[in-house]
């Protein structure tokens, strides 16, 4: 049986955008019970030159609308991208999930070999659909979810590795 190019994007989008939502939940949970400042995780990093954890999701969200806008042929959503609290990260992570829903396989299945562009602020990098979505967008996606986790769960919230994967 072959693997169509929806299959091995949007949904894998939706189930880790899904399993942020829980890890966020979470940490909203836990922060307000300990009385604690969120504004100490939204800007958390690991080291100076990495993205805070705000921007984490920020871009986790971003790769997953660029990819899904791409290869479907459609616009993308368009966030503001001022989120300053972890219920605004929420509400954000919603409007993509919602977006992405509303992709139908058909406008991504036989994408593979689709010519799209990348734009970048300086420059504009050519792929095809297989290789934007392999070698690009699944990794990058995949490292802001991992980073953003990691931020979470080195803060003290307690999660592990089926929340990431998107079970309560």
């Amino acid at each position: 049986m072959a693997v169509s190019m929806y299959q091995i994007s949007v949904p894998i989008f939706i189930r880790h955008l899904t399993g942020l939502t829980i890890v966020i939940g979470r940490a909203q949970s836990l922060y307000k019970e300990k009385n604690l400042d969120e504004t100490t995780l939204l800007t958390y990093r690991f080291y100076p030159d990495m993205f805070s954890f705000t921007r984490q999701i920020q871009a986790a969200t971003d790769h997953a609308l660029a990819c899904t806008s791409l290869l479907a042929g459609v616009e993308p959503l368009k966030h503001a991208g001022d989120e300053k609290s972890l219920a605004e990260l929420l509400a954000r992570i919603e409007k993509t999930k919602g977006f992405l829903e509303l992709v139908k396989p058909e406008q991504i299945n036989g994408t593979e070999d689709k010519a799209v562009v990348v734009k970048m602020r300086d420059r504009e990098m050519n792929f095809k659909g297989l290789d934007l979505l392999q070698n690009r967008s699944l990794p990058n996606f995949y490292f802001h979810c991992t980073t953003a986790y990691d931020i979470i769960r080195h803060n003290g919230v307690e999660i592990g590795k089926r929340h990431f994967m998107g079970s309560p």
